[in-house]
């Protein structure tokens, strides 16, 4: 900051004044938050095995509570971020602490709701060692998830500005991989979007370990995922966005399930969007620049 010396008509160079103390607590208060639900959700995922397990089959309102208390961890792990960057307290120790959070909220929660949800209660339609097999899988791709979860955390952590492959704009703009709040995200949406009744068919069951081996892969490949780190909602907005921002809050409080299913799947699917229409692309150029094809001189 520059101001103007009364004395001699000098400018001078005034020290950018330091954030106090407190405003540091801000963000780490969200973290702890973020860190809370992961704990919360963990604990309902318990609690609804236990009910299915003592013969309620119904819809489980445990598993709908650890659903959504993942879901809002996302929220909350998008703002600490934010806020530390606006009150400008970014440290060490809050990546630090964010990321020790964000393997137990979006890796260990969602990893135990998957399992306690889509697998552990499968019915009896299954003869005893293909259940046993089924199972066996379900523990390794849950753990999986967990897994590539870490991994996704501690490639971001140790790459500040990563550039995915074929970049078409900024690298700052996406994320390499698939972010793992937004593959929790899906694992909650989806568990939300069903009543939170666990699974008890097998073919069901499979297919949501084949889910779960998909974000597994997706969180550790380099496919590009758009950031929105550059959206903020304090800039002037367009009267369309303001629209769409509007309309969006409208159709998630009145059908937050549908809605919020759409939304992780529109997010997850952009990644793949974005990479079979690259490979599409260069396929289609390798081919016109071929002899005899559309890019060939006569």
């Amino acid at each position: 900051m520059k101001r103007e010396s009364e004395q001699n008509g000098s400018v001078e160079q005034t020290p950018r004044r330091r954030p106090r103390r407190a405003a540091y607590a801000l963000p780490a208060f969200f973290t702890a938050g973020n860190l809370f639900l992961g704990y919360i959700s963990i604990l309902k995922s318990f609690e609804g095995a236990m009910a299915v397990k003592a013969g309620d089959l119904g819809p489980n309102p445990y598993f709908d509570i650890a659903a959504v208390a993942i879901g809002i961890a996302v929220l909350l792990d998008g703002l600490d971020g934010r806020i530390a960057r606006l009150t400008n307290t970014v440290s060490d120790f809050g990546r630090e602490l964010d990321s020790l959070a964000d393997v137990i909220t979006f890796g260990v929660a969602p990893a135990v709701l998957a399992f306690a949800w889509g697998i552990a209660f499968v019915d009896g339609d299954l003869a005893w060692p293909y259940q046993y097999q089924l199972r066996q899988a379900g523990y390794f791709l849950a753990f999986l998830f967990l897994l590539c979860g870490a991994m996704r955390l501690a490639r971001f952590n140790i790459q500040a500005d990563p550039v995915p492959k074929n970049p078409g704009k900024p690298g700052r703009r996406y994320f390499v991989g698939l972010p793992i709040p937004s593959a929790a995200g899906m694992v909650a949406a989806t568990v939300y979007a069903t009543g939170s009744q666990p699974l008890r068919w097998w073919g069901y069951s499979v297919a949501w370990m084949l889910l779960l081996a998909l974000l597994s892969f997706l969180m550790v490949s380099t496919w590009r995922y758009r950031s929105f780190k550059d959206f903020s909602l304090v800039r002037p907005r367009s009267p369309r966005s303001v629209v769409v921002l509007g309309s969006l809050i409208y159709l998630i409080w009145n059908y937050s399930r549908p809605v919020l299913l759409a939304m992780a799947i529109t997010y997850v699917g952009s990644g793949i969007a974005v990479r079979v229409g690259g490979l599409i692309r260069r396929r289609s150029h390798v081919e016109a620049g071929q002899p005899g094809g559309a890019g060939a001189s006569a």
